[in-house]
């Protein structure tokens, strides 16, 4: 299994509201996004995918968060904008995006240095 890592970064606001119902103050990050794709076999030049498009694919799911706050988008108004949500959230709108023969291994959101959430599906389960 060949794996490759793209990274790329957005600017933007959020606000956690606790089980009780009380809100945090709004804050920002500079978010950083790093996502993980994998193939058994590479393609006729010799890559998994192209990095670049793979930054591509990944930066027009992130331009719609860049300098906005998360709590805006449609998503974040039914789910928390918690770093785990976020990764959760470009996984599934980035898996739709890939080639067939390319499988999507995780999405790592880190909303601070030492802060970050993982969210990949469990393999065994998943149906492409």
């Amino acid at each position: 299994m060949f794996t490759i890592s793209v990274e790329t970064h957005f600017w933007a606001s959020h606000r956690l509201t606790s089980p009780d119902g009380s809100k945090e103050p709004e804050h920002h990050h500079s978010w950083s996004v790093t996502v993980d794709v994998s193939s058994k076999k590479l393609n006729s030049m010799g890559l998994v995918m192209d990095f670049g498009q793979l930054k591509e694919l990944i930066c027009n799911i992130v331009a719609e968060f860049d300098n906005t706050t998360l709590d805006s988008n449609d998503y974040f108004q039914k789910n928390s904008s918690s770093a785990e949500n976020v990764a959760r959230y470009i996984y599934e709108k980035l898996r739709a995006k890939l080639p067939k023969v390319v499988i999507l291994q995780s999405v790592e959101v880190v909303e601070e240095p030492g802060c970050s959430a993982i969210f990949s599906k469990d393999k065994s389960v998943e149906q492409k």
